[in-house]
C-alpha cells in the first residue's frame, strides 16, 4: 500500500517537509477559490508527483484532501464524526473542515446534495475527560444523531460516561463568561498565556528528544544487540509518548495563540467570536473539564456532574 502523500511512513508519525508545503499551498489555493482541477494542474506543472510517481489529477487530489489524516484526524467508526488522533498533521483541523465544504465535493453544502452538517465540538481534543477513568472524551453523535461527548472503550476508556454536547458547552460558556466579567480577568489571561507558551516550548523539546530516541533505537536493533520484542515494546512506548505530547502541544498552542489583541469587552467578544477563538479561550482558562456519570438516565442537570479545573487558583 503506498504511503499517504506528505508523510514519510505508513504510521503517519513522520512528515515530509517538502510535500507538506505543497499540500499547504494546494489548500491555500482552493480556499482562495481555485478549482481542484486548476490546483492539480499547477502541482503537475511545478513537477510535483504522487507517491507512485503519477501526475496529479482532480480525482487524486480530491482523495488526498478528503483524507482526515492530513489534519491529524480520523472518523469515529460508528458515528463518522471527526476526532483527533494526536498524530502529525499537514493542515489544521479547521482547514480540513472547511475543505469538506468546498464547491464540487460530494456531500458539500455547496454541491447541491443533502448532507447532515458537521458539528464543531468546542471541548474535544483533550479538554474534557471522563470522571470515571480520566480518559479524554471525544465528540460523536448518538444513535438518534444528537452531538455528544463520550468516553470510548476503543480509545482505552471505560465507556460509561456520555453527555449531550449542547448541555456541556452551555454550562462551560456560562462559567467562562462569569470569569471574563470579573475584575482583573485580563491580567489573569495574560499570565495564563505566558504559562502556555512556556509549556509549549517544553513540549517541543520533549518531542525532539523522543524522535531522537526513536532514531537511536534503530541502530542497536539493526546490529542484533536488541531483540525484536524489546525493540517493538520500546518503539510502542515512544510512539504513545509522542502521540500524547503532540496532542498536548496542539492543545497548548491554541491556548497560547488566542486572538485577544485589542479586545476590550471580553464577554461581548465571546458572543460573536468564531469557534476556533472561543475554543482557544476555553483552553486558556481551563486545564480540563471532568464529566461524571448522570445520576439517572435522561437527567439533564449538569451542575453536579461537571467539574471545571481552572488554570487560575482563584477562579470560580
Amino acid at each position: 500500500m503506498p504511503r499517504l502523500y506528505g508523510f514519510d511512513n505508513q504510521a503517519l508519525t513522520r512528515v515530509r517537509a517538502d510535500e507538506r508545503q505543497v499540500v499547504r499551498e494546494a489548500v491555500s489555493r482552493i480556499r482562495a477559490g481555485q478549482s481542484q482541477a486548476e490546483v492539480a494542474a499547477w502541482m503537475t506543472a511545478e513537477g510535483h508527483r504522487g507517491t507512485m510517481g503519477g501526475e496529479w489529477t482532480s480525482m487524486t487530489l480530491g482523495r488526498l484532501l478528503d483524507n482526515p489524516a492530513i489534519a491529524g484526524l480520523e472518523r469515529a467508526p460508528h458515528t463518522g464524526e471527526l476526532v483527533e488522533t494526536g498524530r502529525q498533521a499537514l493542515i489544521t483541523p479547521e482547514e480540513f473542515r472547511e475543505l469538506e465544504q468546498r464547491p464540487g465535493r460530494r456531500g458539500s453544502v455547496r454541491s447541491g446534495e443533502s448532507r447532515e452538517p458537521n458539528y464543531e465540538y468546542l471541548l474535544a481534543g483533550g479538554a474534557t475527560v471522563c470522571g470515571q477513568c480520566s480518559t479524554p472524551m471525544t465528540g460523536g453523535r448518538t444513535g438518534a444523531g444528537t452531538p455528544s461527548y463520550r468516553c470510548q472503550t476503543s480509545r482505552g476508556g471505560c465507556g460509561k460516561v456520555r453527555i449531550t454536547a449542547s448541555l456541556l458547552e452551555d454550562h462551560v460558556a456560562e462559567h467562562v463568561l462569569g470569569e471574563l466579567a470579573r475584575p482583573g480577568s485580563r491580567t489573569a489571561l495574560d499570565q495564563a498565556r505566558k504559562e502556555a507558551e512556556v509549556e509549549a516550548q517544553q513540549l517541543r523539546e520533549r518531542i525532539g528528544e523522543l524522535e531522537k530516541s526513536r532514531t537511536e533505537l534503530a541502530a542497536p536493533y539493526a546490529a542484533g544487540q536488541v531483540s525484536r520484542d524489546a525493540f517493538v515494546a520500546a518503539d510502542k512506548h515512544i510512539t504513545e509518548s509522542l502521540k500524547a505530547a503532540r496532542s498536548r502541544l496542539r492543545f497548548v498552542e491554541q491556548a497560547a495563540n488566542v486572538p485577544l489583541g485589542g479586545v476590550e469587552d471580553l464577554a461581548r467578544w465571546w458572543e460573536h467570536a468564531p469557534y476556533s477563538s472561543r475554543r482557544a479561550l476555553v483552553l486558556l482558562l481551563l486545564n480540563r473539564i471532568v464529566v461524571r456519570p448522570a445520576r439517572a438516565r435522561g437527567v439533564r442537570d449538569v451542575d453536579d456532574r461537571v467539574d471545571l479545573n481552572w488554570r487560575a487558583a482563584d477562579a470560580a
